[in-house]
């Protein structure tokens, strides 16, 4: 019996134990399962060999940005909610290894699977560079362009009703951190890692502020001035391409929206040091941050898991997620006064599967715009996401802080205005 029908034996003994709710199809065309609904397709037979020599996520990644595993008539999601009749950790217990096993020789001198070569330089070596941002961000502004909403927001939208669309979420998001922040006409805001300037322009049209951005990505950098000026905000609005560190003068108010995961642990003290610095006494801070879940010790926190380790590997370099009790920790010890904590984790889930959806709605374009292995990896990135914000593995927080004073805050005594329309 050949490699090809040795794999072949191998996925069917697999299958009938697994049990998925969904059909697979082999690369010969045999479908096994149900004849409706989502299929895993696998199209290639050496994807078992891989699996077989390297029983890794990172495995699974690359045979999906290769196109050797495949998704038809439906989505991951489908995929992953259809999932199988038990628990598949118990399922996996009730695999006959020793007959697998005995058909992984025929298979591993099989022809090698390439990598997709998508893999960031240096990846573990935690904190933000312009070559980590520039990996991420300065794919193409056109391909974000397919899933973002129209106020190019990458980052977690805030969702007053679970109908709302993007947009809509969006533009309630930014307006949320204005609120929280109470900014006024005339205060300086910076915007620590400015995107594409989003909170920026909203900041200055509807409150009136002066607004400074810094950011490493030359691509985020470029379409950002190009909307100010479309906005007829050139002369409130400035951005320029350099690290936070290298930011003078002092501030009303800061914002870092999405931008702290990329600073790495080994970075907190000079980062919130310097955000102090920057601030004015009394200025608000507005610190919203995806995090990680603590855990009883700092050792076993330390330990990473698989799935965040490629997402360091192959979607932000150098990125690293603290908890929220951390967050907290280096605030008050760096001079800052915490005054409110939202938990927007539910909102972050539902962003993401609306981003997912949208760029699996737009994927020959995004393939046309980036190559298929990009668009691909990107797609497997954002479902992912969705799902682990869904189920709680991560979460987000914004955290309000101002720089400490003697005496009172000067906020108001009740978050009235906070929640209150907009007049």
């Amino acid at each position: 019996m050949g490699p090809e029908n040795k794999a072949a034996n191998m996925i069917r003994t697999i299958v009938g134990v697994l049990e998925p709710q969904f059909a697979v199809r082999l690369w010969s065309g045999e479908r096994i399962g149900p004849d409706t609904g989502p299929v895993l397709v696998i199209n290639d037979p050496m994807a078992i060999r891989r699996l077989a020599l390297q029983p890794r996520l990172d495995s699974v990644v690359e045979l999906w940005i290769s196109g050797q595993v495949d998704v038809e008539n439906g989505s991951l999601f489908d995929l992953v909610e259809r999932g199988t009749k038990t628990k598949l950790k118990h399922r996996l217990k009730e695999l006959p290894k020793w007959q697998l096993l005995k058909d992984v020789p025929s298979i591993l001198f099989g022809r090698r699977s390439p990598d997709s070569g998508l893999a960031g330089n240096n990846p573990f070596d935690f904190g933000s560079s312009k070559e980590a941002i520039g990996h991420h961000y300065d794919v193409s502004n056109g391909f974000y362009r397919l899933f973002l909403d129209e106020g190019m927001v990458y980052t977690c939208g805030y969702f007053k009703d679970w109908g709302n669309t993007l947009d809509q979420a969006q533009e309630d998001k930014l307006d949320h951190i204005c609120r929280k922040l109470r900014l006024k006409s005339g205060e300086r805001l910076l915007d620590i890692g400015c995107g594409w300037g989003s909170m920026l322009i909203h900041a200055a049209r509807h409150y009136g502020v002066t607004g400074y951005g810094v950011s490493l990505s030359e691509e985020q950098t470029a379409l950002a001035r190009e909307r100010i000026s479309a906005a007829g905000l050139d002369d409130k609005i400035s951005i320029d391409i350099k690290s936070y560190e290298d930011v003078t003068g002092t501030f009303d108010k800061i914002s870092s929206i999405g931008m702290f995961e990329h600073v790495g642990s080994v970075n907190y003290g000079t980062y919130f040091s310097k955000v102090e610095r920057l601030l004015e006494p009394g200025g608000l801070y507005m610190h919203h941050a995806i995090s990680r879940r603590a855990k009883r010790s700092k050792k076993a926190f330390g330990k990473k898991s698989a799935e965040h380790l490629a997402l360091v590997k192959y979607i932000f370099p150098g990125g690293e997620l603290d908890h929220l009790g951390m967050s907290i920790e280096n605030l008050e010890g760096y001079g800052f006064e915490v005054h409110d904590v939202e938990n927007l984790r539910e909102h972050y889930g539902r962003t993401c599967r609306l981003w997912a959806e949208r760029l699996q709605a737009h994927l020959d374009e995004a393939i046309r715009e980036v190559g298929a292995p990009k668009a691909r990896l990107w797609l497997l990135y954002l479902t992912g996401c969705a799902l682990a914000f869904e189920r709680g593995t991560v979460q987000i927080n914004q955290t309000l802080a101002s720089k400490r004073v003697r005496g009172p805050s000067g906020l108001p005594p009740t978050r009235d205005d906070i929640y209150s329309k907009r007049k």
